[in-house]
């Protein structure tokens, strides 16, 4: 009768874990947020840290457009007599010249420099969103792993909170004589396991809350709690895209791919500029001497720029010649990066899609009234616990397969949203 007894608790708990009630329940957190992704989203955006920053970058670019259209300033003299050991032309304090010149850039140097300078600003903008890119990929990552990591834990959770139970009455029965040590063991062995898995998950999770809260700028005692309402049974919503469409939003919307094009053009800008800088400037003088030694009240103008018969600037167009090649072939290697992150991307996606609807919808609800049924023919005793506790086992790992595959399949549309910088996928 005792034995009997001790079955028909063990058989509770574990059904309630298969009902999916709770057996034994956490302390709430005090300070917990409840976020669609949308939402966190927004969050983000508004108040990320990293994009703040890359932000000012922007402005700085910016600000170098306003330097590159001014004009030189122009120079002024002027010289005041303080003694001269000739005094036959009166003191010495009555001489004084006044000279003013202006600086004119020639071969357009100054229209190149306002091209680099805009150049500047659309690399500013580019690296931009290319961080916006990868933070937001980041972000919605986060938020899929933490719901599916956190449905996972539930299963552990419960089972450990099960077992637990059953292990002390297992004890007292031990104790009594009523069953046998390996028994007590067995049970006392998975449970361990369990909790040691149980303890990885919580630390992997733990480290994608905190990652999730700097991406969002949450209170380090903020628990994230994802609300996710996706249904993705049955449906096909990668194949119904074609590859090429994705290759060409990449091609189109890849701000990565665009810096590394924006890239060849400022090359190009840059060596019409050392060309240019090759050609003298021309600098125009307007002197005055009040006392001067060819008459008094000298008024003279003057000319003045260099000679470029050594240094024409030949080592700087050389580099920028070089500039030029280098940067061809940094875009034609971004350009094959594209092409193979969209390729093997689509594929892993359309194997995720297939595989996954390859399922039953039914089988976990399935799966959970089998598990009742073994529970019935252990308790009968036609099967011994070894054999029960196996397929408690494997209970357990399959849900966590199906909560990891969601996980997979989901993530790997948001992979395709980022490599093809187009969000085709997973809009709520």
């Amino acid at each position: 009768m005792r034995l009997k007894y001790v079955l028909k608790i063990l058989l509770l708990q574990i059904v309630c874990i298969a009902a999916g009630i709770p057996v034994s329940a956490q302390a709430p957190v005090s300070d917990t947020l409840k976020l669609t992704v949308k939402q966190a989203e927004d969050q983000f955006l508004k108040n990320n840290l990293n994009l703040i920053a890359q932000r000012y970058n922007i402005d700085n670019a910016s600000a170098g457009v306003i330097t590159a259209r001014l004009f030189p300033n122009p120079d002024f003299n002027f010289s005041n007599g303080i003694r001269a050991t000739d005094e036959t032309q009166g003191p010495a304090y009555k001489e004084q010249s006044f000279g003013i010149s202006q600086l004119f850039t020639t071969a357009g140097k100054r229209n190149k420099n306002i091209q680099l300078a805009k150049i500047q600003v659309d690399q500013a903008k580019y690296q931009f969103f290319d961080l916006l890119r990868t933070l937001k990929y980041t972000l919605r990552n986060d938020f899929y792993t933490i719901y599916f990591q956190e449905q996972s834990a539930k299963v552990y959770n419960e089972e450990i909170g099960s077992l637990s139970k059953t292990l002390d009455v297992f004890k007292q029965q031990y104790a009594k004589g009523n069953i046998a040590e390996k028994e007590v063991l067995r049970i006392q062995s998975q449970l361990y396991s369990l909790q040691a898995e149980y303890n990885n998950l919580l630390t992997g999770i733990d480290t994608t809350q905190s990652e999730f809260r700097m991406l969002i700028k949450a209170s380090p005692n903020t628990y994230i709690d994802p609300q996710l309402s996706v249904d993705l049974n049955g449906k096909q919503v990668v194949a119904v895209v074609p590859y090429q469409q994705l290759l060409d939003s990449a091609y189109t919307n890849r701000y990565d791919l665009k810096s590394a094009k924006v890239a060849v053009d400022y090359s190009n800008v840059n060596l019409k500029l050392q060309k240019a800088t090759a050609v003298p400037d021309v600098s125009l003088s307007l002197n005055f001497d009040k006392l001067g030694g060819y008459s008094n009240n000298y008024l003279g103008g003057g000319i003045a720029f260099s000679l470029p018969f050594f240094n024409r600037n030949q080592g700087a167009i050389s580099q920028a010649r070089i500039a030029i090649d280098q940067s061809k072939v940094q875009f034609q290697n971004q350009q094959n990066q594209v092409e193979s992150d969209v390729a093997t991307n689509y594929k892993s996606a359309l194997r995720l899609e297939k595989l996954y609807n390859s399922f039953d919808p039914q089988f976990k609800d399935d799966f959970n009234h089998l598990i009742q049924e073994v529970f019935k023919n252990y308790e009968k005793r036609n099967i011994s616990m070894l054999e029960f506790l196996d397929f408690y086992d494997s209970y357990k790992t399959n849900t966590i397969q199906l909560n990891n595959l969601q996980l997979n399949r989901i993530t790997s549309l948001e992979q395709l949203n980022y490599v093809t910088g187009t969000p085709f996928f997973n809009q709520q």
